[in-house]
């Protein structure tokens, strides 16, 4: 008898625990994304290693536009930034699980591949930065591609789940999905693929300078221009909150000093958020 009791109290003590974990589970559910955030102390941003916006200087410290505008808005929020390198494809898996806070990596306000608007999948931040995609070739072989015709059957390759895919896909049929920008750089420069196609600001910083030397923005193509904004969970509340960070930022002159150190004062919107 003293066994059987022992086993229902032992059912019950589960039983409770279980209804308990619930509760708090439910209870968890209606905090807001602000009051979450705000409850950690940081918010984490999702990146790929992508120069000039995030990336590694010689002493291993992530440096970038992107990296100090999001450390502005944190300290602006009295909160601190962290960052998290992610598989580009799986962005919204990753933002929409929790492991990240909001998409921060030169993410253009655009479509996917499929043709799906991205506000389907995110709410968008005011836009800050002026871009587009590019075809990069070897320098040497400049002269063959003098249309978009002209890359009809060669090798390309771009980032997976990034704009330039689709422009990619459009040139040539013989397409390679790479996890991040920065590797469509590596398999160009050693003769995997014929093009690439790539953020124009990235393209501006390295492309025919250091390691690329040897490489070449292509101007007989020349997709339609785009802007970058940071993206977050569908009606999260603390989109507006950034916002009105970056608005006061863009303001005071901080968003203009940090472009200016990465040479993209020209990229920059201007009167942002206005």
């Amino acid at each position: 008898m003293k066994k059987v009791l022992s086993i229902l109290l032992a059912v019950l003590m589960i039983c409770s625990c279980v209804a308990a974990l619930a509760s708090c589970k439910k209870k968890d559910e209606t905090v807001t994304d602000s009051q979450q955030i705000k409850n950690k102390g940081y918010f984490v941003c999702g990146i790929t290693v992508f120069e000039p916006m995030n990336y590694f200087n010689g002493d291993g410290d992530l440096i970038g536009f992107d990296t100090e505008f999001a450390e502005a808005v944190a300290k602006e929020l009295g909160l601190s930034a962290k960052f998290q390198v992610i598989n580009w494809s799986s962005k919204y898996n990753e933002l929409n699980s929790g492991a990240i806070d909001c998409i921060w990596n030169g993410f253009t306000f655009g479509n996917e591949n499929d043709g799906v608007s991205r506000t389907q999948y995110v709410d968008f931040s005011y836009s800050y930065l002026n871009n587009s995609q590019c075809v990069v070739t070897r320098a040497a072989d400049a002269a063959i591609y003098t249309s978009a015709a002209s890359f009809a059957g060669k090798k390309g390759a771009a980032e997976g789940g990034s704009a330039g895919e689709s422009v990619a896909q459009e040139l040539s049929t013989d397409y390679t999905a790479v996890t991040a920008q920065a590797n469509a750089l590596t398999e160009l420069k050693s003769g995997a693929v014929d093009f690439i196609v790539i953020d124009v600001l990235m393209a501006n910083a390295l492309v025919g300078k250091g390691d690329y030397a040897d490489l070449a923005i292509n101007t007989a193509v020349e997709p339609e221009a785009e802007v970058y904004a940071i993206g977050f969970r569908k009606g999260s509340d603390f989109t507006a909150e950034v916002n009105a960070a970056i608005k006061k930022l863009s303001e005071n002159g901080t968003l203009a000093t940090i472009a200016a150190k990465y040479d993209l004062g020209n990229a920059l919107i201007a009167n942002i958020g206005q």
